[in-house]
């Protein structure tokens, strides 16, 4: 898929995320449904952990793979790897420039004494990049290897790190779900665009 039409895909996505959370935020549902998961004092350890997750599983889950593909001398698993970091990548990207772009205020700050935190948070809350990567690796990881075994572990720890930010105060309920809408979309776009260019280049 050229990248120019992902581009595309992206905004009109963002363009449905942003419509169906300002009515949201109209309705209140954002806020009441975070007050009831966001505890006095969150400081859970499994979900603090399960919230910091993002910054060392998939780069473990990308480094492991490239590494096993090199050693087996398989190229179809390095791909994976590549593709990966591919998905996570542009997922990324899209997140931060919304996040900059619509620069959300986070949920403590709009509503101090009402939703805590464990720890101070300073940049734009919509959407949130935990989930994004998550999911992005969670999609990929599906699409790769399409077994239950691998796609239900890893979607249900994409999902752990959603909840961990909103028990954790960090995001709105929006701001998770576009997180994993931008995440899964990024897996399935970036899945197209890898293949394609592998197959162009018979990288094997």
């Amino acid at each position: 898929m050229p990248v120019r039409n992902y581009i595309r895909y992206q905004l009109a996505t963002v363009g449905i995320l942003l419509i169906c959370c300002s009515s949201s935020f109209a309705q209140n549902w954002d806020i009441n449904l975070l007050k009831k998961i966001n505890p006095d004092t969150p400081n859970s350890k499994y979900w603090q952990q399960t919230s910091n997750s993002v910054y060392w599983a998939p780069a473990a889950i990308s480094l492991g793979t490239f590494a096993y593909g090199v050693a087996d001398h398989n190229g179809n698993i390095r791909n994976h790897a590549y593709e990966t970091v591919i998905s996570i990548s542009l997922s990324t990207l899209v997140s931060e420039v919304l996040k900059f772009s619509v620069r959300e205020k986070r949920p403590s700050d709009r509503y101090p004494g009402e939703i805590f935190v464990n720890s101070p948070t300073t940049d734009p809350s919509f959407p949130s990049g935990h989930t994004t990567i998550a999911f992005a690796t969670a999609t990929s990881l599906a699409l790769q290897y399409r077994k239950w075994y691998i796609t239900a572990p890893a979607f249900l720890w994409a999902s752990s790190v959603g909840f961990s930010r909103m028990y954790l105060g960090k995001h709105y309920p929006s701001d998770v779900l576009a997180g994993m809408a931008l995440g899964v979309i990024g897996g399935i776009v970036s899945h197209k665009v890898s293949v394609g260019v592998f197959k162009s280049y018979n990288l094997k």
